[in-house]
């Protein structure tokens, strides 16, 4: 019996965009309408550079309007009189305003040996099996950054913009219903944003706080469009559960987003996907191993990036100029509500 490699299943100018497709199909926040793929971003990837610039207009100041008048403006006024003019009357055009957010590219990369895929080319369609099981692997690497990303906008929220993201009920010891998930905290973190509330779609919780949602009877199920699973909803919002989700022994992090709330760039690098022989491996038996790379920009609205990112860009960790750190990021917009998350922090027992 012929055996099969993964040489022989794999074509990689076809099996990039198919495993880059199954990740964003896996990606619960990308399905959810939080993670936005971006056209400019993309094309922002596709040249050079760690950073990019994202220039955006404000929105309209909130300034008093002016009450109409039939005075006449000092010029007419000066034209029929010879004498001091009138004070001047005319109005005094207001300006609008222009925020500069930073996006940084995130060059990543993993490989797997055809021992650990042997099972997936038992499967009728191996290139399937193999993609299947590429895919899941980096729609989780996507939300690992994803959640980097947005703890270190936590902490810079907490060190420079007076925590006013977050509302956090958790307490000095476990008071139920006091301490952990309710309907009222819940709804005291969305108002955070004011009028803005309402935007928010969707709500990421590690599986404990899942837990106690569904013991408290919070949540509900609707098939997906395909009908091929059951999405869990809060209050009509989408729910993702990800035991990333920061914690701190009985203290969990719940945060609440919109639409948009971040935007995804993606390019492919030189070589995205390749295979290739390690002919020593296995004390000369030979291996096969696959390798797949990505280029990646995460980028909170609202937000520029701050740090000085190493060539492959920022790691997810808490080191300086990684993405888990308050000194990597700083908020541009100017009002709080034009930024689509809150954060709620509870406690369980």
């Amino acid at each position: 019996m012929a055996l099969v490699q993964i040489s022989d299943v794999v074509v990689p100018e076809i099996f990039t965009p198919y495993f880059q497709q199954i990740t964003e199909e896996k990606a619960r926040l990308i399905q959810a309408g939080v993670l936005v793929p971006d056209d400019l971003m993309n094309t922002l990837l596709a040249g050079g550079g760690l950073t990019f610039n994202i220039p955006s207009w404000q929105d309209l100041a909130n300034a008093a309007d002016n009450v109409s008048t039939d005075a006449e403006s000092d010029t007419i006024a000066a034209d029929f009189n010879a004498g001091t003019p009138n004070p001047r009357l005319d109005a005094t055009p207001l300006k609008t305003a222009t925020s500069r957010e930073i996006a940084v590219r995130l060059s990543r990369n993993q490989s797997w040996s055809s021992a650990d895929l042997s099972a997936a080319l038992a499967g009728s369609d191996a290139m399937r099996s193999i993609g299947e099981r590429v895919g899941w692997y980096w729609a989780r690497r996507l939300q690992a950054v994803f959640v980097a990303t947005w703890n270190g906008v936590i902490l810079d929220n907490t060190a420079n913009d007076t925590s006013d993201y977050q509302n956090d009920v958790s307490g000095g010891a476990f008071i139920d219903g006091v301490t952990n998930f309710s309907d009222e905290a819940f709804l005291d973190t969305a108002v955070t944003m004011g009028d803005s509330m309402e935007n928010l779609v969707a709500v990421m919780v590690h599986s404990v706080v899942f837990n106690r949602m569904q013991k408290n009877n919070l949540i509900d199920f609707i098939p997906s469009a395909r009908g091929e699973i059951e999405i869990a909803t809060y209050l009509g919002r989408e729910v993702v559960v990800d035991d990333g989700m920061p914690r701190t022994g009985n203290v969990y992090d719940t945060w609440l987003f919109g639409r948009n709330a971040a935007g995804l760039g993606r390019s492919d690098p030189k070589v995205p996907t390749e295979v290739h022989r390690q002919a020593l491996a296995g004390n000369g038996g030979g291996q096969e191993v696959l390798t797949t790379r990505l280029e990646w920009s995460m980028h909170p609205r609202g937000h520029a990036y701050t740090g000085t990112p190493a060539d492959g860009g920022p790691g997810n960790s808490t080191a300086a100029n990684d993405l888990n750190n308050a000194g990597s990021w700083d908020r541009v917009f100017p009002e709080r509500k034009q930024i689509s998350f809150a954060r709620l922090v509870t406690r369980e027992a």
